[in-house]
């Protein structure tokens, strides 16, 4: 079946009401794709919503939310350019006569859709908004045969997904100082290169069945690679600065252990580290975390449609 249910096809309809979502509470609102003169006014809605998204569903134990910061902000901003630039259709906003609501961004890399940011201000939540630009951004993958996403542990939000024909994979996070004489010896891993980018798309189409494509000359740009290529099995990681991988994949187990271990000990001596989006097929990342000491909590959902979870895989919390 094709990804994009026929409900989804009426989104793409640039700036007007879209009343084939349902009722609107929130008067005067039209969904129109992203522009790049609306990236300033996109990462300040980014910001307060997330702020407010950690409030409501960060434990009452951990420290009280902070604001993102200027560098973070920045980041983001950047990457979000990229991927307004590699899919125009896939970017949408919501706005009323005065200011931009809420926005979702997705990409498509071959037959697999994925959903890269989607908020809305806590003052429209409920009106409609949500769901008009969830449908707007499902349009972009019509025709696709799967569709990924790493969802908050927000219930509406959840709940949205599920409505959309999505199974809820439950992740979690290793988290923790790691203690360095823990680590082991990493043999056969090597620094990546461009050169590589064939490897890994066939590793990537062989884990969750497409390519990561142009994904890549953003993450080669923006994080430190490390592949294991042997007779025995195949694997990568975009390494995280403050230690783990930001996405690893591999072709077994062994490979992908070898290549985890390799990310945790780039981790800055003394630092704490926290290795995301694990899910419950990738038991062997929860191994290793065990093994360093970490500690594993729940963490949001692995979202997906037509695929099961990938494995051995890390996923990106951006780039699936």
């Amino acid at each position: 079946m094709p990804f994009s249910p026929a409900w989804a096809r009426a989104a793409v309809l640039p700036r007007r009401p879209l009343r084939h979502a349902g009722p609107m509470r929130a008067a005067g609102v039209v969904v129109r794709p992203m522009r790049p003169e609306d990236l300033p006014a996109v990462v300040a809605v980014r910001n307060e919503g997330f702020l407010d998204l950690d409030r409501r569903t960060l434990p009452r134990s951990a420290p009280e939310p902070r604001p993102a910061d200027d560098a973070d902000s920045q980041r983001w901003t950047a990457r979000t350019a990229f991927v307004l630039e590699t899919d125009p259709r896939g970017c949408w906003v919501a706005e009323d006569d005065r200011a931009i609501l809420g926005f979702a961004t997705s990409t498509v890399r071959e037959l697999t859709w994925l959903l890269h940011t989607y908020v809305v201000l806590p003052g429209v939540q409920g009106s409609g908004v949500g769901r008009a630009l969830l449908e707007a951004a499902l349009a972009h993958g019509e025709g696709c045969l799967r569709g990924m996403l790493s969802a908050s542990l927000d219930p509406a939000a959840a709940r949205r997904y599920r409505l959309a024909g999505f199974s809820l994979h439950p992740q979690m996070t290793l988290s923790g100082t790691l203690d360095r004489s823990l680590l082991p010896v990493v043999e056969k891993v090597r620094e990546g290169s461009a050169g590589d980018i064939d490897l890994l798309d066939s590793i990537d189409r062989r884990l969750r069945g497409s390519a990561h494509g142009r994904d890549h000359e953003w993450l080669l740009q923006n994080a430190r690679l490390v592949v294991s290529d042997t007779s025995t099995g195949s694997g990568y990681a975009y390494l995280h600065p403050d230690g783990g991988a930001q996405l690893l994949a591999a072709t077994n187990r062994r490979t992908a252990t070898r290549l985890l271990w390799e990310s945790l000990a780039a981790a800055p001596h003394g630092a704490s580290l926290t290795q995301a989006h694990v899910t419950a097929a990738n038991e062997w990342a929860i191994d290793v975390g065990i093994a360093a000491r970490l500690a594993l909590a729940p963490a949001g959902y692995l979202a997906l449609r037509g695929m099961r979870p990938p494995a051995p895989y890390l996923h990106h919390g951006v780039f699936g």
